[in-house]
Parts: C-alpha cells; structure tokens; sequence
C-alpha cells in the first residue's frame, strides 16, 4: 500500500504496540516529561499531511516518545532527526524503526538532549520542525528552536489548545500576547485543526491543537533582540499605555513618549494592540 506522495506506507504504532514497547522499558509516562503517546494511524498521518512536506525535507521532530509520529515522517521524507531527552526512548527508538520500517532505518538520526539546549551542532539545518512538543514548555521550546535553526522554513506543533489559541491570536483579542508576537517576528502563524484527546496514551487532560508556522525573511538578530525586550516590557504591563509600560526600557517616560512619536505609533495605545510591524517600528526608531 502506497501513502498519499506515493512512497509505500509503514506500519504505524498501535494502542497495543505502544504499551508493550512501553513495558518493555517498564515507562510509566509522566506529566514532567509530558509524555502522551499518539497512538492513532489516522491521526498521525493527518499531522503529517498538515505539514505540507517535501520529499527531500530534513524534518526535526522533539519528544519522539516511543515513534509513532516518526514513523509517519519517515514514510514521506529522506531524513528525520528526532531529540529525545529520556535516554530510555532515545535508546529504544532506532530498534522500533528498523522492526516497523526497515528499509528507512538508515533515515533517522537520535539526539538525546534536552530540546531547549540544542542547536545547529546538534541537530545540523533541519527544513522542517514537526513535533508533539511537550505541553509544559512547548512555547519555550519552540522559540528556542526557531531562533537557533534560521533553516527552518516550514513548523507544524501539536500544542495544548489554549496555547495554540495564544500563539495564532491577533492583536486586541483576550489571549494575544507575548507568544503571539515573537512567534508572528518568525512567521505567519495560524491555527491548524484539533486533535482529540482519545488517541493518546495516557489520556491527556487537556485538548490539543495544532499550530502552523509558514517561516518569512526577519530582519537581523539584532532586530530581534530588540523586538523581544520591547515586547517583554510592553506586556509585563499590558493594561498601561505604552508611553508608561516601556517608561524603564526607554530611561524615562518622555523618552518613550519620543521613541514612539518617532515610529509612529501612538504613546496612549497599549501593548495588546500593537502588532509585530508596530514592534519592528518602535525598534527601528531606536536606531
């Protein structure tokens, strides 16, 4: 049987298998580690048709788990390299792989690490980030990501969905924040479906959400930089108007008051209300 891009399927990893690979290791999944384990063929192959991917992508995935989503990645590209912080499945998942896909075995790379350390020398220029990125520290994680692989052209997360609402939201509305901004300085997010919660294991207590990231040319580092302590302050406040909220930043609430005259944006809106060009505005008037 051949998948949708025409390349043969993989057998995926059922509710069945995963808990015996998972007795095998004797895994009790945790909340710390954020393990819930995918374990519908459908779902998986819906994540991955999401991601848009190319044959010749250079996919990275965080939190692997036990390979389900892996193996629906490796059935559609030539290389996927997972990070895996528990050494457990780190160790286990290159043996999975070659039972359920031999013939694409050679296609995988494991770091075990921890996602919020690594970068270019670990992972090399990945094209793609498509990850069940654990819940507790999925924006973190992702930002990390994305600031250190400028390869990265194309993102697909399943996050909490209230995150995913945080992250997709625009200015003015209740959950825009300082996820939505930095996360719009990459690229234009949006929105990419619900998953539901019974095809995990263990059933998560939360609804899921996927977040699509189409990555734009940015402006330098330093632009971001900038960017990202602005809208660090603009938001530590985000009921006071910007000409007070950014009064520390600037040195003086005149200086603000200036710095946001200069960029065009006025001084008595706030935070909240401001997108990611206003941002980029308020940067540029500092140079």
């Amino acid at each position: 049987m051949t998948s949708p891009g025409g390349t043969e399927q993989i057998s995926l990893l059922g509710a069945a298998r995963i808990r015996q690979l998972a007795a095998e290791l004797d895994l009790r999944p945790t909340k710390t580690l954020g393990q819930n384990f995918v374990h519908d063929a459908n779902t998986v192959r819906r994540i991955v048709a999401a991601a848009a991917l190319r044959p010749d992508d250079h996919v990275l995935e965080v939190g692997p788990g036990l390979g389900s989503l892996t193996l629906g990645l490796l059935e559609q590209v030539e290389r996927v390299t997972v990070v895996e912080i528990d050494p457990r499945l780190a160790g286990l998942l290159p043996r999975t792989v070659a039972e359920q896909a031999p013939d694409r075995a050679d296609r995988l790379t494991v770091v075990c690490a921890d996602a919020l350390t690594v970068g270019r020398a670990e992972v090399g220029e990945p094209t793609a980030l498509v990850a069940n990125l654990p819940y507790n520290v999925s924006v973190p994680v992702l930002l990390h990501l994305l600031a250190e692989l400028p390869s990265l052209r194309r993102v697909l997360v399943m996050v909490q969905a209230e995150v995913a609402d945080r992250l997709a939201a625009g200015p003015g509305s209740r959950t825009y924040g300082v996820p939505s901004v930095k996360a719009a300085w990459y690229g234009t997010v949006k929105r990419a479906g619900s998953i539901g919660r019974n095809v995990f294991w263990p059933e998560p207590n939360v609804d899921s959400a996927l977040v699509a990231i189409d990555r734009h040319p940015t402006a330098t580092v330093g632009d971001r930089d900038a960017v990202f302590s602005i809208v660090d302050h603009a938001f530590a406040q985000r009921r006071k108007m910007l000409r007070s909220a950014l009064a520390s930043w600037a040195g003086s609430g005149a200086a603000a008051e200036e710095l946001l005259a200069r960029a065009g944006v006025d001084p008595t809106r706030r935070g909240e209300t401001l997108d990611v060009a206003g941002y980029l505005a308020i940067a540029g008037a500092v140079r």
